[in-house]
């Protein structure tokens, strides 16, 4: 909030375009992904979790189907479950422990998933249709979700445990924050860019492969044991960002033997409608 509203200084005062109601609801969403997502933890294991959230793409796609009114190809939604597939094998190789469900943290991060399903197609409906700036976007956002957090830890208790936590070690302690910060910003403004330019669906799908782009890097950076399963997963991939460039060209694609079974089906239900508008006549015209 406050770096959005010093870069709104050094360049472009903010003038607000989107209404507040909007902001309001955006700033809920905000808050429940993060604090749902840190709460799941309590009751889920990091492995569990990331298998949750590297399907966050396809709970983003209805939610752009419900919202904005977007429609989807065949091949849109088979590269998006081939892509989750793959980033949640890709991310489990590189766990050493196994997934740990459990109910009520399934429950809590389905809720996170729900609100980042809402959050990017409201996004991407407000700045588009109200023409917002990133700024306006992050600076109230933020804000009003600021709020919301002063009331629940002021009233929690919970705000004057982690102010004193943090005062025991307040230089290191408050230096990890303001970077955490900046590189949050940035990487905020990166994500709001993309849903300006591109729509959320692809925003979400490139925020969602950061996680392998990482354990690629880290190969890279540190001695690690090369696991198979990357490969495997890592060819998912590949498969899937085909599949959706492929589907830009051929955006009414359909394989041959579901459109077989589709024209089966279809004409089936359409020799019983008849049948039973025949019966339903001639029951009518006897009585």
């Amino acid at each position: 909030m406050l770096l959005s509203y010093m870069e709104s200084l050094i360049r472009n005062p903010i003038k607000r375009k989107v209404p507040l109601r909007t902001y309001a609801i955006l700033a809920a969403l905000t808050l429940g992904t993060m604090s749902l997502s840190n709460l799941a933890l309590s009751y889920l294991n990091y492995p569990t979790q990331l298998i949750f959230k590297s399907c966050k793409l396809i709970p983003v796609m209805i939610g752009s189907i419900v919202i904005l009114g977007k429609r989807y190809s065949f091949l849109d939604y088979l590269a998006a479950v081939i892509m989750c597939i793959g980033l949640t094998m890709f991310t489990l190789a590189d766990s050493k422990t196994s997934p740990n469900f459990d109910a009520i943290g399934v429950l809590v991060i389905s809720l996170a998933l729900l609100c980042d399903a809402i959050i990017g197609n409201v996004q991407e409906k407000a700045m588009k249709q109200f023409h917002a700036s990133n700024n306006e976007v992050v600076f109230y956002s933020y804000a009003i979700a600021c709020c919301y957090l002063l009331v629940i830890t002021g009233t929690s208790g919970i705000f004057v445990n982690g102010f004193a936590y943090c005062s025991k070690n307040a230089v290191t302690m408050y230096t990890n924050i303001f970077l955490l910060s900046v590189s949050g910003y940035m990487g905020l403004q990166a994500v709001l860019t993309l849903v300006r330019i591109c729509g959320a669906t692809v925003a979400v799908t490139v925020t969602t492969m950061r996680k392998a782009l990482s354990i690629v890097i880290s190969f890279l950076l540190f001695s690690k044991p090369f696991v198979f399963q990357y490969v495997w997963s890592g060819l998912l991939v590949a498969l899937a960002i085909y599949l959706n460039h492929y589907s830009k060209k051929h955006p009414h694609y359909v394989p041959m033997p579901l459109l077989l079974c589709w024209h089966y089906i279809q004409s089936f239900y359409q020799s019983e409608y008849r049948y039973l508008r025949i019966k339903s006549k001639i029951y009518t015209d006897i009585v």
